[in-house]
């Protein structure tokens, strides 16, 4: 298994803005990130959509993070492009496999789960595992 090509696009886009701490136009943020210039709009409006990144207009416009980077993380960069993270298809609300008694089904719960935590506990700050509160 691996992330789609988007995903992985994006958190090379939002790592590299988090880098910059300042305004960045999407030429100069698609160049450093090797993306593609028409993916990287794509990937951009989306990331604006989800509240992660801001963009100005104008000649002096770009893009920058929405939020201390500290208070991104991966999964939320992740999950703004391919939505929530489940290890099978069967974890969809709107699929039906049609097993009435799948033996795995908690298995690969449990392990989208663990998942899940662990994108969650990565940041986008130069410290990235956040501490867990004991």
């Amino acid at each position: 298994m691996h992330m789609t090509l988007e995903a992985d696009y994006a958190v090379r886009i939002v790592e590299f803005l988090a880098e910059q701490g300042c305004k960045t136009d999407a030429h100069t943020i698609a160049e450093q990130t090797r993306v593609p210039l028409r993916f990287a709009l794509k990937i951009l409006r989306t990331l604006v959509s989800q509240d992660i990144i801001v963009s100005y207009k104008g000649a002096k416009g770009g893009y920058q993070l929405a939020h201390p980077a500290e208070e991104i993380t991966l999964r939320q960069v992740i999950e703004a492009v391919e939505g929530p993270y489940v290890l099978n298809r069967c974890q969809h609300d709107e699929y039906t496999c049609g097993h009435t008694a799948c033996r795995f089904h908690h298995v690969y719960n449990e392990i989208s789960q663990l998942v899940r935590e662990k994108l969650e506990s990565v940041n986008f700050s130069a410290g990235t595992e956040k501490k867990k509160d004991t």
